[in-house]
């Protein structure tokens, strides 16, 4: 006898499992595809269900939305971890398919993390999706181009399922309270779910702690208070949310706007993000996006790499933020990058040109007699600290790279880069002059 659970007692099920949806109206969210008229609706209410991959953060209601399809075509639903299975037990729920098939039963296949599933454990489902004898509902948090292979995803439809509205997840709040026994003052339902970020497994769970602690019959608000030590945010380190956030910390700094960096930012920051990886990425920001129109920024950029890894966190925190909203207000001048990258361009379409011989080094006497540093000309040497001899292949004469912008500090570089341009056509038109 357990030492836990009381004879004849059985401990109750999670809150989000009790709130599980038993018909298709009353799931909450993703009226982008189940709304009337929208395709996934009509692929359900037609009965013309195709293998689909639904592809959304979590506690969306994937799992939700499977079992609910399956019921509604009226099709056996198998469930199926990615985490726990492998290609043996795949085989043996394909044959337990395949025999329903034969007797008129159809089966729905729900695989949940299918992304986790390696390209031979995928492949396994192959055959079974096109002889028909599963209806494959993949899960995934991950994006399928990357993480489901081509020839599974060429035969499914994929469905993006968003992260439910604040509103969205009060509603699903408000049908929890009369499950526990509860009232509770609107604002309470408003902060969980704010606090959810779209995660209704995760509202769920806010309310069911509070619950625990709150007086019978009243949500308590210090109740609600303990449950949320930490905002909840969507956050994958190795995944394809930390590359869209990462992703609109850069354009938010190049498109020069200091309160949308110091969101992303503040958002990386509050998911436990590296604070060495951050710093890395606006050195980056630096030197591709601001460049020579402001100098300094990759000056200022170092010196918070530096300040984070002194300090550490929290305090380093603010370096970040520092380099953040000064990279946002730089004059910005990608010149440098294209210029790099055209340079490259032109080395991999062309043959290696040698170094023309003035530009080498002579320093045997060999290589004299060879025409080594021959006609070379010491700069230092020249009133101006400029000369005319080129230095660029001869097959490669006039070509031209970097063009300055005309912002920030760029504007001098500009017109200091079209006084040495002149001054080398005037005295290759007149050497004497």
């Amino acid at each position: 006898m357990s030492l836990f659970v009381q004879p004849g007692s059985v401990p109750p099920r999670p809150l989000a499992e009790r709130m599980r949806p038993e018909r298709l109206d009353e799931y909450v969210g993703q009226e982008h595809i189940l709304g009337p008229g929208k395709p996934l609706r009509i692929q359900i209410e037609r009965d013309r269900l195709t293998s689909l991959i639904l592809w959304g953060p979590p506690g969306t209601g994937k799992t939700t939305l499977a079992t609910l399809i399956a019921r509604q075509t009226r099709c056996a639903f198998v469930p199926f971890s990615a985490v726990l299975s492998g290609i043996k037990e795949i085989k043996q729920v394909m044959a337990e398919a395949e025999r329903l098939r034969h007797v008129g039963q159809r089966t729905v296949l729900f695989i949940d993390e299918i992304h986790r599933f390696n390209k031979a454990q995928q492949d396994a489902f192959l055959p079974y999706v096109e002889r028909g004898d599963i209806i494959l509902i993949g899960a995934t948090t991950e994006n399928p181009s990357f993480e489901v292979n081509s020839a599974l995803l060429s035969r499914s439809k994929v469905y993006a399922l968003r992260a439910l509205t604040a509103e969205e997840l009060v509603v699903l709040l408000e049908r929890a309270l009369p499950v526990l026994g509860l009232t509770a003052e609107a604002g309470l339902l408003e902060q969980m779910a704010l606090y959810a970020s779209g995660d209704a497994r995760t509202a769920y769970n806010i309310l069911e702690i509070a619950a625990a602690a709150s007086a019978e019959g009243v949500l308590d608000a210090g109740a609600v208070e303990s449950a949320i030590e930490r905002k909840m945010l969507l956050y994958d380190k190795s995944g394809e949310e930390h590359f869209n956030l990462v992703s609109a910390l850069h354009k938010s700094v190049r498109s020069s706007d200091p309160d949308a960096a110091l969101y992303w930012l503040a958002r990386m920051l509050e998911a436990g993000e590296d604070r060495m990886y951050l710093a890395r990425r606006l050195v980056r920001m630096a030197v591709e996006d601001i460049g020579l129109a402001d100098p300094r920024a990759v000056e200022q950029a170092i010196a918070c790499q530096q300040t984070v890894h002194f300090l550490g966190i929290p305090e380093g925190d603010q370096a970040l933020a520092q380099a953040a909203l000064y990279l946002a207000l730089a004059p910005k001048s990608d010149a440098g990058y294209r210029a790099l990258n055209a340079a490259r361009a032109l080395v991999r379409e062309r043959p290696a040109e040698a170094v023309p011989l003035h530009l080498r080094n002579a320093p045997t006497k060999s290589m004299k007699e060879w025409g080594y540093g021959a006609g070379y000309e010491h700069a230092h040497q020249q009133p101006e600290a400029l000369t005319t001899m080129p230095c660029l292949p001869e097959a490669l004469a006039g070509q031209r790279f970097y063009e300055p912008s005309t912002r920030g500090f760029e504007v001098r570089l500009k017109e200091r880069l079209e006084a040495i341009r002149a001054w080398i056509a005037s005295r290759q038109e007149d050497p004497e002059g």
